[in-house]
């Protein structure tokens, strides 16, 4: 490819990703205080929500790893169109209406992000395809700093749910740039790819990867604000605003990804999960404001490691044809989890309450510390 192209190629990348994640954040994170402090719905009913948006995302990121990239292409298509109508209607939300949204916001989701990534990743240069990747999960974290901080300032004069109409045109954006989008020329059309995928090594080295900070992101994305609210009397600006910190140390971590070619990935992992428990213990003993706030900055650390980490994994380990269904996989199986954690989460809150569950998730991460340990020997190489 001509560096001309790529370089455009790689600007659309960066445009449509930095509208989609920022609009989508912004609707994960403010959709729990509208049900909690405009509807007055219970841990419970919130995790639950949280939940029906991810178990949609899961289902259609597993039905796109199946079918060939013609088709996907125009459900691309729609489903960017599709984005940005439901920002306006999020405005409109009643106590009923609003699980609906939530389940086609999740399906629109789990039809947009896969095959972003996928296209971000159709280069034959290892180094290439690495170096966009890593540039791809930058403007992932540049989209989550300005996302919340925008957010931040909005809420100073608007409302929760009018903040969705203030953000209708990074959804337009979404559907405009959607057609630059590359797709695979040519993919394996075999009923093996499941099977091929999940027998890789460097998939399920990308799974546990991820899944150390995933699970208790899930967490901290569906009750982080109202945990703050709630313990610290914080305002629905301050909110977003600890998430802007939270997005800005995970920006700085990608920003040296992308910066930087690293043959050895093990270590980098094991720092994250050391960075992961230490900033959910200070959440939990945090005695004021100021160290929840230090508690969000420590915990974006490894937020900014492990998702491109993990594609890199993905990008090493399998060939282009396969590379859609291992990223579709691996993105369902991250969304199920989004599903299982806060239904799981909002039960125990109500049940134990925010402190000891928030410590509760350090156990997970632990145990799936071990299985990255012991899945490293089948590697190909040593990461």
């Amino acid at each position: 490819m001509m560096r001309k192209q790529l370089v455009l190629t790689v600007a659309f990348i960066v445009l449509i990703t930095f509208a989609l994640r920022a609009s989508n954040n912004m609707m994960v994170t403010t959709v729990p205080l509208v049900a909690k402090y405009d509807f007055y719905m219970s841990a419970t009913e919130i995790g639950l929500l949280s939940s029906a948006f991810s178990l949609a995302s899961f289902a259609a990121t597993l039905y796109n790893s199946r079918i060939c990239a013609r088709r996907r292409r125009v459900y691309f298509m729609g489903a960017s169109i599709a984005f940005a109508a439901l920002l306006p209607l999020f405005y409109l939300a009643t106590p009923m209406t609003i699980w609906l949204l939530s389940v086609l916001g999740g399906f629109v989701m789990g039809l947009l992000m896969p095959n972003i990534i996928t296209s971000a990743g159709l280069y034959d240069d290892p180094k290439v395809r690495e170096r966009v990747l890593a540039v791809y999960t930058l403007a992932l974290s540049t989209s989550l700093v300005v996302g919340p901080s925008m957010e931040g300032v909005m809420l100073l004069k608007f409302s929760l749910k009018q903040v969705f109409l203030l953000f209708l045109p990074l959804g337009v954006l979404v559907a405009a740039i959607a057609p630059t989008i590359r797709f695979p020329q040519s993919e394996k059309r075999s009923n093996t790819k499941a099977k091929e995928v999940a027998g890789n090594p460097y998939f399920w080295t990308a799974v546990y990867n991820n899944l150390t900070y995933n699970i208790p992101f899930a967490m901290l994305t569906a009750f982080g604000g109202i945990y703050a609210k709630d313990f610290f009397n914080a305002s629905y600006s301050q909110i977003e605003l600890l998430f802007a910190l939270f997005f800005s140390t995970s920006f700085s971590m990608r920003l040296l990804l992308s910066m930087k070619h690293f043959e050895q990935l093990i270590k980098l992992t094991y720092l994250s999960v050391a960075l992961t428990i230490a900033g959910l213990s200070l959440m939990v003993l945090s005695p004021n404001f100021m160290l929840l706030a230090l508690a969000f900055i420590i915990l974006g650390f490894p937020h900014g490691f492990t998702f491109p980490i993990s594609l890199i994994y993905i990008g090493r380990g399998f060939r282009e044809e396969l590379r859609n269904a291992a990223n579709s996989l691996f993105f369902s199986v991250m969304t199920i989890i989004g599903v299982i954690v806060p239904t799981v989460a909002g039960v125990m809150i109500d049940s134990i309450g925010f402190k000891l569950s928030y410590l509760l998730l350090i156990v997970p991460v632990a145990a799936l510390l071990f299985l990255i340990w012991r899945n490293a020997r089948n590697l190909r190489q040593v990461t």
